[in-house]
């Protein structure tokens, strides 16, 4: 961005400011651009949205807010439209399709569409909105009751995704995200395609995929928690869900032998599986291929060395800790 007064290009620089919302205080890391020979400062659109995301990512970690893709997750597994959803909870049209759009909802407001989660919740609700008719609410019930059988139906596998998970709230170590398998996966697909890494090597692309989201918009891609591990920083229980979601069919691994090496795991894609980039947004794709083009060519010590060298893994390598998504806006090899 270049100065208004000057028409020099100006430097970018973060500091730890504290800002107010909702009477609440939060300690965020403000981004700007400084006019070095006016000491004027300014945000463009891009800082003035991740400052923005910062604040209202704390303040609904806080309390406990639903994020808006968890808003419209819960309203479209029971295949209801925002202005049925609406008249269901006894929200104003307008205020609930804010809430999808991202307003952040009144704690209140909030804790009524947590509720709404549950199945047997959600039709208790149902049940009390004057405004459906008796077709209309059977339609639901039967709804509901589905929802519930395949629930039991798919326990085990509901069980261990959610262990692989590890965090199930959108929070600092998830990157203000619900862990999201589905986005995660393909992730996998995305690399396997595009590199073909090995397991090392990938656990990096993971990593630069996620906080490189983070440090240009305060959210990450997947929502997974990493830890940091000698060998780098690493997805949570990343062999375990590595060998769920190859076990699932979406990947292929071949495990090769080396003589003076052990042996290595190489990820490729299913035969019968491509990458679904109907998942994810623009910027994700964005970056994404970002992280493909930069790190394509590199060898898997190298990007080691490369992780090394990051706060993130530096400052939480000792006790192999979960990382911050915060360290995000402190990543040296992320191409700006």
């Amino acid at each position: 961005m270049k100065s208004p007064f000057t028409g020099k290009k100006m430097s970018v620089q973060k500091e730890f400011r504290t800002l107010t919302f909702r009477k609440e205080k939060f300690k965020i890391l403000f981004h700007f651009y400084k006019c070095e020979d006016t000491g004027e400062q300014f945000e463009d659109e891009a800082f003035a949205q991740l400052n923005y995301n910062q604040v209202l990512n704390q303040y609904r970690y806080k309390n406990s807010i639903p994020f808006p893709d968890q808003i419209v997750e819960i309203r479209e597994k029971y295949g209801v439209s925002a202005a049925r959803m609406s008249e269901i909870l006894g929200f104003g049209v307008n205020s609930y399709r804010q809430y999808e759009s991202g307003e952040v909802p009144c704690v209140s407001n909030a804790r009524l569409i947590q509720l709404a989660e549950d199945p047997h919740e959600f039709g208790k609700l149902v049940d009390m909105c004057h405004s459906l008719n008796k077709k209309q609410k059977e339609k639901y019930r039967k709804k509901v009751q589905i929802i519930l059988e395949e629930q039991k139906e798919y326990k085990q596998e509901r069980y261990l995704e959610t262990y692989f998970q590890g965090m199930c709230f959108p929070g600092p170590y998830t990157g203000y995200k619900k862990p999201d398998m589905t986005k995660f996966t393909e992730m996998i697909i995305f690399f396997a395609e595009k590199v073909k890494p090995w397991k090392t090597k990938l656990n990096k692309l993971l990593f630069y995929a996620d906080f490189g989201m983070h440090k240009e918009t305060g959210f990450s891609i997947s929502g997974f928690p990493y830890k940091a591990i000698p060998m780098g920083p690493v997805p949570n229980n990343y062999n375990g869900l590595f060998e769920y979601i190859c076990n699932k069919g979406d990947i292929i691994v071949e495990t090769k032998t080396f003589s003076d090496e052990g042996t290595g795991e190489l990820f490729l894609s299913g035969t019968n599986k491509t990458f679904n980039e109907e998942l994810f947004t623009l910027k994700e794709l964005e970056v994404l291929e970002n992280v493909s083009r930069m790190f394509k060519d590199i060898s898997t010590k190298k990007i080691i060395e490369l992780s090394h060298q990051e706060k993130a893994w530096v400052d939480n390598q000792n006790n192999k800790s979960f990382i911050d998504y915060i360290y995000g806006f402190d990543l040296m090899h992320y191409p700006d």
